[in-house]
């Protein structure tokens, strides 16, 4: 029934994620529908394949991505508040976008990427050196560590875009939005599924890891490989989508905390529904983005930031009470015991 219950959940979002699809495609200022489309005849063909399926397509490796990767984060660091955006990779990307403008202005896509990618990695890094030395590693204190670090990343950035006049160039990667995807600017997005598939294959390395360095020693798993690998992984994710779309937060952190509370903390048996609740939520926030103001456009950083601030404060409180719960119950139960045996 187990079995059963969690592949109904599957279907169910698969199944949503395909009707909100195909809304998408018919949603914005050309009418694409029936007799429009007809009557517009190839000019309406090409606005669907040019701009509105690329737009789409986008949008779910964007919502897929960066789910899979506040997943693997999560697991890696032993923590449900680490993310892309809590663990100074986003801010990292952000910040080799500019070093590729400011050394090579005529830079690429694909070589804006690898000045991102190795930028993601290395802020990644430094920041689990920096939490590898925290004493106390509160469940709230790791993930402020984080965006203390990707606040000094990011105002770093904006010294150097202030300092070198880039700032009006860099500034369509700190707004995240998929107003200007279109066929030929966006395909590097599709870096993510292979990434996706090497994640799923080492699912259960990245579980053994999250239990610790003597944990994964023990059943003979390569700690320091694994780690490394993950965060390559999740750095990656994150440099593919920022080049393309922009700063995107939330998703990591808030789709994998909520895909947990219904199928646990195995990243093989969730990373399938995190990554379509991902889609799910990132398609949802990028429709009313597109209605609200129609036929203008809002940034869908400002919906997922409205958004995800509030299922971010929900699930701090949840989680924080849960665990004053299971403090006192633990206490409860000790204190029985001790007056069971005096």
């Amino acid at each position: 029934m187990g079995i059963i219950k969690e592949r109904k959940i599957t279907v169910i979002l698969a199944g949503t994620l395909t009707l909100l699809s195909v809304f998408s495609l018919f949603v914005g200022v050309i009418d694409l529908r029936g007799g429009a489309a007809a009557a517009g005849g190839l000019g309406r063909l090409d606005v669907l394949l040019i701009s509105r399926l690329p737009r789409l397509l986008a949008i779910l490796c964007t919502g897929v991505g960066m789910s899979v990767a506040g997943l693997i984060m999560q697991q890696l660091c032993m923590n449900k508040f680490v993310s892309p955006t809590t663990g100074a990779t986003l801010s990292s990307a952000q910040l080799g976008i500019l070093l590729a403008l400011l050394f090579m202005p005529r830079s690429t896509l694909w070589s804006r990427a690898a000045f991102a990618f190795a930028s993601a990695l290395t802020g990644t890094w430094l920041f689990i050196w920096f939490i590898q030395r925290i004493k106390f590693k509160d469940t709230v204190m790791v993930p402020l560590v984080g965006m203390m670090f990707g606040n000094v990343i990011g105002g770093v950035t904006s010294l150097l875009a202030y300092r070198y006049e880039m700032t009006q160039a860099l500034s369509t990667w700190l707004v995240g939005h998929f107003a200007l995807v279109i066929r030929g600017r966006y395909e590097i997005v599709y870096l993510v599924l292979p990434l996706i598939v090497i994640a799923f294959i080492f699912a259960n390395h990245f579980n053994i890891v999250g239990m610790g360095k003597t944990f994964s020693k023990n059943l003979g798993v390569n700690y320091g490989v694994v780690l490394f690998g993950g965060l390559t992984i999740a750095a990656a994710i994150t440099a593919s989508i920022v080049v393309v779309v922009g700063s995107v937060s939330y998703i990591g952190l808030i789709v994998p905390n909520i895909v947990s509370m219904f199928k646990g903390d195995k990243i093989r048996g969730s990373l399938i529904d995190a990554a379509l609740s991902g889609a799910i939520f990132v398609l949802v926030c990028d429709l009313i983005g597109r209605v609200v103001i129609a036929p203008y456009e809002l940034p869908i950083e400002l919906i997922i930031g409205i958004l995800g601030s509030v299922l971010f404060v929900a699930i701090l409180i949840r989680r924080l009470s849960h665990g004053r719960k299971h403090i006192s119950l633990g206490r409860v139960k000790a204190s029985r015991a001790i007056g069971g045996i005096q």
